[in-house]
């Protein structure tokens, strides 16, 4: 009787309790039918929204969008080859069924106990009821069990086409796309709309294993799957045996058996890929969390100009292969030479001498083979290990070959890079990090490559040597062979591009003409330290990287044997051309989210770190920045490194009349012609230029130098930017500095005999020669009639001519009036006589020049 009772208890407890659970499980479901009411409609599913990249005008250069590329379109827009492909692949019945398949389920359960492959047990309802509602990598009975619910709710909730739609507006195809548009896009280059049977074959394998069956890594597998697809549709009544067998053909014979499986993000519509790399990388540092870029829907307002872009990319491309060709060319001809004449040479000398270290021809069979290899064999057997499908093959033999190659091509392929700067703001104006972006070839040269920047580093230090006063445009050099000595005593031997020497030369043409002696002896003339400080100062280096750069107090430094980034020199010498104002270079404005709020403002923390800055904000003065831009201007307009590149800048006005927009710069080739380099500047922008070789230790040859090579690319580009700019010359300080024509030969104040000798230079204030040429004549004029000359000349405002007779001395003045005076140094008495519109003395020793004196009025 206990016994009875007992059981009677336990029964009860067990029906209360399996009646709280079904009870508890039926409130649920209740509860979760509800909220689907309230969730996931068709049309308002939450997806990532893309980064917009904005150039300065407004203009979209690109879009970030990461692996999620995701392209929503409606169902009724598909072509039916689609709906068929995907109803043969994943399921068949799915017109009939109510969001499940009870033969299916008892299918999989079965494979699944037995570990056989048997086939899957989802219906595309319970595929995306998951995606969107579980976590599919959750493989247990609870998930599946969630799943199936869901699907059951979804087919109450919407029709078939609206599952449908759902179902290929959401899930993934592989290749960092989401969607059957975005993948459409991906894998044919056009959208959903235009898709054929063969493609939709492709697409719908995709959503089993889209890393195996990927047509570009697995070819031969794709092309089974889809056979297998294509067939199954035939069977099914939905395409014939010919439009099937036609549309197979059709796809695999335009193939491209070359590209590979990289992200939908590689190969997005980017107008400016370089820069929108660097943006992108700048951004990362920005933005908490890296994934927020591609999914956050941020609006990116760039400083670049696109149009200005588009002439980089395009000026940097043709240079880029030209320099190439011309490197190719020349390489081969040493070759054939070296070969036919040494290799037998040194044959006979190692057999005859038994030398064999001397034999060269092992040498040649290796790398003749090497690139045989490379460049024939190894793809024809990625080819083959595409088409059979043979890992091993591609990871032991062809990767290898694809490693050997890159270092090769590193060391032989020139590269290039170019920035450009609005020196005012410091906006980046235009960016090319280097030939083709790609996968592999990222680097961006432009911010950071460490390149030596050989003759482009000169003007640094001959700023300092300007400020120091022991210097000015036309200080005469000797530029002739000469030892220098280092602090430890060993001798430095300098030589000249091409081992020419022009004996005594002035400042500026040593400059222009890239003279290595002369520069050698203006840096030992301001000392080691002034010289890195200033170099230091425009460049922005930070100390503590100044040990890494070389950056080394010595003759070396004066030849620009150190390691800059190209945008650090497009920042020096925008410093010139911005009347000595430091310049901070920058890309990105501002960053607004989705709602247009303004949530990263990096243009304005740069505007107030720099009015913080008060005074010290000047790098160097406003004076020697303008002598510095006049020194430059030379080497385009008076016969220097740039001279060809004078006519790209010519242009004509509104009302067809000429006018030539002031440019300066400065060519660089480095040791061994190992880079070329042009720096370049004008009263709008500035820019960097760099030719060369990503591993070092090649020679870029003679015919591939600063001038012939990049001052061509640079004088190109500041040609197209600059055609519809208005005309607009340097900022001249209003006091401080001196226009003077003088001897060319002596540096000194013009006689008759000096004839066409002349160059007109600026000065800083002071330093302006005083003494009369003694190269082309040996009369001087005294201190008094010195003084009666300055006298003259710090009247306000005027602007006078003046002319000296040599025999007796009289100098005579002439303001713009007509008046004329003069004085007279002989007995030390001075006279004056007023004459109006009088002509000067015409007598042989007579010499005229003009003087600009309003920097004498305070």
């Amino acid at each position: 009787m206990m016994k009875i009772k007992k059981s009677g208890i336990v029964f009860i407890s067990l029906f209360f309790l399996c009646s709280a659970l079904i009870g508890a499980m039926l409130g649920w479901t209740l509860s979760e039918t509800q909220n689907i009411k309230n969730t996931e409609y068709i049309t308002s599913f939450d997806t990532a929204l893309p980064t917009k990249l904005l150039d300065i005008n407004g203009e979209l250069i690109t879009e970030f969008s990461s692996d999620e590329k995701r392209e929503i379109i409606a169902y009724n827009k598909l072509p039916q080859e689609m709906i068929d492909a995907l109803i043969t692949r994943e399921d068949r019945i799915f017109f009939s069924h109510k969001g499940f398949s009870f033969k299916a389920l008892v299918r999989a359960a079965v494979g699944v106990a037995t570990r056989r492959s048997l086939g899957g047990g989802s219906t595309l309802t319970q595929q995306i009821a998951g995606t969107l509602y579980c976590d599919r990598n959750d493989k247990s009975v609870v998930r599946k069990i969630k799943e199936l619910w869901w699907a059951i709710q979804m087919e109450r909730r919407y029709s078939k086409n609206e599952i449908l739609e759902l179902y290929l507006n959401k899930i993934y195809f592989g290749g960092g796309t989401y969607g059957v548009n975005a993948a459409s896009k991906y894998y044919f280059g056009h959208d959903a709309t235009q898709l054929n049977a063969a493609e939709s074959a492709i697409l719908v394998i995709q959503l089993s294993n889209p890393a195996k069956f990927n047509p570009f890594d697995h070819p031969d597998v794709a092309m089974e799957r889809q056979r297998s697809v294509l067939q199954s549709m035939v069977n099914a009544g939905y395409i014939s045996q010919l439009s099937a067998d036609q549309s197979f053909d059709d796809y695999w014979a335009n193939f491209d058996f070359t590209r590979t499986s990289s992200s939908a993000y590689l190969i997005r519509d980017d107008k400016a890929p370089w820069f929108s790399e660097y943006i992108r990388r700048e951004l990362s540092g920005m933005i908490y969390g890296s994934d927020d870029i591609y999914t956050s829907g941020f609006t990116v307002n760039t400083t670049v100009n696109l149009a200005h872009q588009l002439v980089a990319q395009d000026v940097m491309e043709r240079y880029i292969a030209t320099a190439n060709k011309r490197y190719q060319a020349e390489n081969a001809s040493k070759s054939n030479i070296a070969y036919n004449t040494y290799v037998p040479l040194t044959e006979l000398l190692a057999l005859t001498f038994g030398i064999p270290e001397l034999k060269v021809s092992e040498e040649r069979a290796k790398i003749v083979a090497t690139s045989e290899y490379v460049n024939t064999i190894n793809p024809v057997l990625d080819m083959i290990s595409l088409l059979c499908g043979s890992d091993k093959l591609k990871i032991n033999i062809v990767n290898r070959a694809t490693s050997l190659s890159k270092e090769q091509s590193e060391r032989t392929t020139i590269e290039g890079t170019m920035v450009a700067l609005n020196h005012e703001n410091g906006y980046i104006d235009a960016m090319v990090g280097g030939s083709k972006y790609a996968s592999d070839n990222q680097f961006i040269r432009a911010t950071q490559a460490k390149i030596q920047p050989g003759s482009t580093f000169k003007p640094l230090y001959y700023s300092a040597a300007i400020d120091s006063r022991k210097f000015t445009p036309t200080t005469v050099i000797s530029d002739t062979p000469v030892v220098f000595h280092t602090s430890d005593g060993k001798p430095y031997i300098p030589a000249n591009f091409r081992g020419e020497w022009a004996g005594n030369v002035p400042l500026w043409y040593a400059l222009i003409h890239s003279m290595n002696v002369p520069s050698l002896k203006v840096l030992d003339g301001i000392g080691f330290s002034a010289a890195l400080d200033r170099a230091v100062a425009l460049l922005g280096i930070p100390q503590d990287e100044l040990a890494s750069r070389a950056f080394d107090p010595g003759y070396a430094l004066g030849l620009g044997v150190g390691s800059v980034r190209p945008i650090e020199l497009a920042r020096a010498y925008g410093i010139f051309a911005n009347g000595g104002k430091e310049i901070t270079p920058f890309g990105i404005r501002t960053v607004e989210d989705k709602n247009g709020n303004v949530i990263e403002n990096p243009e304005l923390e740069i505007r107030q770190k720099q009015a913080k800055k008060g005074d010290a904000i000047q790098v160097i003065s406003p004076q020697t920045a303008f002598v510095m831009t006049k020194l430059l201007e030379q080497t385009v307009f008076n016969g220097g490194t740039l001279a060809y590149q004078s006519r790209m800048v010519k242009y004509k006005d509104e009302n067809g009349k000429t006018y030539t927009m002031p440019v300066g710069g400065k060519t660089g080739t480095t040791q061994n012609w190992a880079d070329a380099l042009t720096c370049g500047i004008s009263p709008y922008y500035s820019a960097a230029f760099w030719f060369g070789f990503d591993r070092p230790g090649q020679s870029l040859g003679l015919n591939i130098t600063g001038s012939t090579l990049a001052g061509f690319a640079w004088g190109e580009y500041f040609g197209k930017i600059h055609e519809d700019l208005p005309y607009k010359d340097w900022e001249k300080p209003a006091t401080g500095v001196v226009k003077l024509t003088v001897c060319s030969e002596s540096g000194m104040l013009l006689t008759d005999e000096c004839g066409d000798h002349q160059t007109t230079q600026w000065y800083l204030e002071g330093t302006q020669p005083t003494e009369f040429c003694t190269v082309h004549s040996n009369s001087s004029i005294s201190t008094l009639a010195r003084m009666r000359l300055e006298r003259e000349m710090y009247k306000s405002g005027e602007r006078y001519s003046y002319t000296i007779d040599t025999s007796p001395l009289v100098v005579n003045f002439e303001d713009f009036n007509g008046t004329t005076s003069s004085t007279s140094d002989s007995d030390n008495y001075v006279t004056e006589t007023g004459k109006k519109n009088g002509k000067q003395n015409n007598k042989q020793n007579t010499v005229q020049q003009d003087y600009d004196y309003n920097y004498l009025m305070e």
